[in-house]
Formats: C-alpha cells, structure tokens, sequence
C-alpha cells in the first residue's frame, strides 16, 4: 500500500487495530506520515494526556472503519511516538 493511498483512505474516528486486533487507538487526524490518535484515547498512567502517532508505514490495510496495522497491537504501542 503507497503512503498516499493510505492517507486518503483514513478518516477521523476509525479505530486503529494491530495485526491480532488489538484496539491501539482512534485516528484524530492523519498528520504528514503519521496518524494522530486521539487524546482520549492515548494510554495510561505516563502516557495520559499526551498526543500519540503511528507512522503510515505500519498500516497493513483499511477495512471500512478500521486501520489494521502489521505489527500485533502490544508492538505498535512500542512504535508510537510522544508529543
């Protein structure tokens, strides 16, 4: 799947899976080459509060209002970046 496509494809509110389905976050906004999750939905503890991203370049596929990534939900945790 090209960056591009991808990014055209995701909309806000969709749910971010990993490759086991594991809920990882809700898109809020595709930023450049990554996904904005949404702030309600950002972790626990340390991680509250703060915005998280997932690069495109670990979407697998879009299925209607899901963004299924190819790492296993604990490993994109791992992957997101903090801001």
């Amino acid at each position: 799947m090209g960056g591009g496509d991808v990014a055209s494809q995701i909309r806000e509110h969709m749910e971010v899976i990993g490759a086991d389905g594991v809920h990882v976050g809700t898109v809020d906004h595709v930023d450049g080459r990554r996904i904005k999750l949404t702030r309600a939905d950002s972790g626990v503890g340390s991680h509250q509060g703060h915005h998280h991203y997932i690069s495109l370049g670990l979407v697998a596929e879009i299925e209607s209002d899901k963004v299924r990534l190819s790492a296993n939900g604990d490993v994109a945790y791992g992957m997101e970046e903090e801001e």
